[in-house]
């Protein structure tokens, strides 16, 4: 059952199609390096439809009708996006949900200090990473920094030409016969992945100042960016690949960029359900949700209430809530998953089982479970289900594939279908093939973000 190259069946309308969506989702990776960043950029796009935040709509006692586009942005991290259908919310809704953090560096609470005449940021990885990876690349700064008064500035340093950018070092090789030993686990410790951002000492008339490189640091900080070491307490700063998403190959067939995993199954969902037009059957919903790199926890991870709080207030402003209803319409829904998927990497095969791997180029993939050894983990949707999306991407004329993540008693990994099935809806991952995912630099095929689109549109559309 292999399945054909997608790009064997574009004529030259779908390839300007193709190549017009993926100059768009290459914006989209460069403005949005951080979950609030995506939050941002997708409630900007929203409003610029004629979406309406929930939260504005919910004030206003707003009367929900058909055909009507709502937001909702919990804390500037996630973001729900629904146009409300012709059909009752108790008969549930149709929803493309991803995740929008990505495997990355942060700062600690305490991360600024000085040694060796050179001035470091110490660091605390999120997410699963190679952490030798990370050396010796140009690296960018993206947070906020919030003030005891409540002022927050927005920082963003190393992404601009004029920019500096800062790096975390290694070992040169002359001297690296006992570290060349290690296991690769091993090689790059956590602790050891701190962030060079200064080398130039504060010139004073006494020269008493015992940190001489922090205090010219300091001094930037706050002359340039506005705040002190102290707001360092309360601040969200990541650190991530310096530099812009790039066209990759000679034909251009590929993305190389940071934070695929998941991005891009976040913006072909967000292009398919801009893509709608007129009123739904059922309501729709493209989901953004946090953490999930970290196991879905926290107020902005999946396993929080928001989406069954947003449910709940949409139900009350078309006046049909009660919590019997709720529980109907969450269990009557059905679900994409949409997570990325292990790409076959030739280099690497021995840890794929070829016949069950996704291949780059031949369309949005679908995995029936994922979870690890033995299934542990998994969302496992049922063979019905499973027969209604493949009807569903066949009628919309959808090039896809289905796939597991590596050999069985190697890996496996875990996505946000296992909470939302917890409802009862109907719920299988969905995504777009990744070769060296989870590295600083991944690369998708521009056919499956395509396809993966198309797909997803289909599916709001007809499930």
């Amino acid at each position: 059952m292999e399945r054909e190259n997608a790009w064997k069946k574009y004529d030259e309308a779908a390839l300007s199609e193709l190549e017009e969506l993926s100059r768009r989702y290459k914006g989209f990776l460069d403005s949005g390096k951080t979950e609030r960043e995506c939050a941002d950029f997708a409630v900007k796009a929203a409003e610029e439809r004629g979406y309406i935040s929930l939260e504005s709509a919910v004030a206003a006692g707003k009367k929900l009708e058909p055909g009507a586009k709502l937001y909702s942005s919990p804390m500037g991290k996630t973001i729900m996006l629904f146009i409300i259908g012709k059909q009752p919310l108790e008969k549930g809704i149709n929803i493309v949900g991803a995740h929008i953090d990505s495997p990355r560096i942060d700062l600690k609470q305490n991360p600024l200090y000085e040694d060796s005449d050179l001035v470091y940021l110490d660091t605390h990885y999120y997410g699963g990473i190679k952490k030798y990876q990370w050396v010796t690349l140009p690296l960018a700064l993206h947070g906020v920094v919030v003030k005891k008064d409540g002022t927050k500035i927005n920082v963003v340093v190393g992404e601009d030409d004029a920019d500096p950018v800062l790096c975390i070092s290694d070992l040169l090789i002359h001297l690296s016969q006992e570290q060349m030993q290690k296991k690769a686990a091993e090689v790059i410790g956590g602790e050891d992945l701190n962030l060079i951002i200064g080398g130039r000492p504060i010139i004073s008339e006494d020269d008493k100042e015992k940190e001489p490189v922090k205090a010219n640091i300091l001094n930037i900080l706050k002359e340039k960016y506005g705040f002190e070491e102290e707001d360092f307490l309360s601040a969200e700063i990541e650190i991530v690949p310096a530099g812009r998403a790039r066209d990759l190959g000679l034909d251009r067939s590929m993305i190389l960029g940071y934070g695929h995993d998941d991005r891009v199954c976040a913006f072909a969902e967000m292009e398919a359900i801009f893509g709608i037009e007129g009123v739904p059957e059922r309501t729709c919903c493209c989901l953004f949700a946090d953490k999930e790199e970290i196991g879905s926890v926290g107020a902005t991870g999946m396993q929080a209430h928001y989406f069954e709080n947003a449910f709940a207030e949409l139900m009350a402003l078309t006046g049909d809530y009660c919590d019997l209803k709720l529980r109907r319409g969450l269990a009557a829904s059905k679900m994409l998953s949409c997570d990325v998927s292990a790409g076959y990497d030739p280099n690497f095969g021995s840890a794929f089982e070829k016949k069950n791997a996704a291949f780059l180029g031949r369309g949005v993939c679908f995995n029936k479970y994922t979870g690890s050894r033995g299934k542990s983990g998994s969302n496992d949707a049922n063979a019905e289900y499973m027969a209604e999306v493949r009807r569903i991407m066949d009628d919309a004329n959808v090039s896809f594939q289905t796939a597991e993540l590596g050999r069985v008693d190697l890996g496996g990994g875990g996505t946000i279908a296992y909470i939302c099935a917890l409802y009862c809806m109907n719920v299988i991952d969905s995504g777009v093939a990744v070769l060296s995912m989870h590295a600083p630099w991944e690369i998708i095929s521009k056919a499956d973000l395509y396809e993966a689109m198309k797909g997803y549109k289909a599916f709001l559309l007809n499930a």
